[in-house]
């Protein structure tokens, strides 16, 4: 875990927290966890992106915003 988040903040600036197992029984809601999740999820209702079929990542990254835009549009 310690180099992802080294690498990430050195390379792009990004602070990246890892959310930990708590402590206790049961289950409780994160809530940012689920934010996140969600924003994954919907992935999958593109077709083309539910695997990775892209020569190179600038294609794959222009796919995930084009995913972004229409999931984006459909909520107006």
């Amino acid at each position: 875990r310690g180099s992802f988040v080294y690498e990430s903040y050195k390379y792009f600036g990004l602070r990246v927290e890892i959310s930990k197992k708590l402590k206790g029984h049961g289950w409780q809601v994160l809530p940012k966890r689920w934010i996140v999740e969600r924003t994954f999820a919907w992935f999958n209702h593109s077709r083309r992106l539910s695997k990775n079929y892209e020569l190179t990542i600038s294609s794959a990254e222009t796919l995930i915003k084009i995913s972004h835009i229409h999931t984006l549009l459909k909520r107006l």
